[in-house]
């Protein structure tokens, strides 16, 4: 808990409570359904809640806000960051069942009212968000032609809606694309040396 009150010091004591239940649950649940990472699991809040919470460091999310987290495994990066941003409306989809299975009962277990979780397919999702959220589901390009029309254009955000994507390594063919969009290092944000490779995508609509 404490690397992420180094990075988030005004937590309030109930999203500091949900995150370390978020922790409890996640070990229990994966005894049973493995959707993090056996070697991962002793280091859930650096290389999973922290991670999910650079968004954060970018963007502070108004009231009302609408995202769309695709291709979210076990909740990654929506249930952080629906803690983080208790009035901001939270929509976690992903196509293999275990995985929301999982995500439903950690929804349910925290009471977080600002986020739903469905079984389907990104492209398949109706509606319109303000920004879509995902670390390392796909190429940029997939990503954008799944749910590129789902963005909404009118901005209520300090920055421009659009794709906020976690992704790591060489970029240079998934950036090739004719849309705008800012690239940010992570580590700028994060001194931990996990971060040193890890990037944010702010693609604009």
């Amino acid at each position: 808990m404490e690397i992420l009150l180094k990075y988030f010091s005004g937590l309030t004591d109930t999203q500091i409570e949900k995150y370390q239940r978020l922790v409890e649950l996640y070990r229990l649940w994966n005894e049973k359904i493995n959707v993090i990472s056996r070697k991962d699991i002793d280091h859930l809040y650096l290389k999973h809640i922290l991670h999910s919470l650079a968004i954060a460091r970018y963007i502070t999310f108004t009231s009302g806000t609408r995202i769309l987290d695709i291709g979210t495994g076990g909740g990654f990066p929506g249930i952080p960051l629906a803690i983080l941003f208790p009035e901001t409306e939270f929509l976690l989809v992903d196509s293999i069942a275990k995985k929301i299975k999982v995500v439903h009962e950690v929804i349910r277990e925290l009471g977080l009212s600002n986020t739903k979780a469905l079984q389907i397919r990104a492209e398949n999702v109706k509606g319109t968000f303000d920004f879509i959220v995902s670390r390392a589901v796909a190429p940029l390009p997939v990503m954008l032609e799944w749910v590129g029309k789902k963005i909404k254009k009118e901005k209520q955000n300090q920055v421009h809606n659009g794709l906020l994507a976690l992704k790591g390594g060489d970029l240079i063919t998934e950036t090739d694309i004719p849309n705008k969009l800012k690239i940010k290092n992570i580590a700028d944000y994060f001194s931990e040396p996990f971060f040193e490779t890890k990037k944010l995508i702010h693609v604009f609509v």
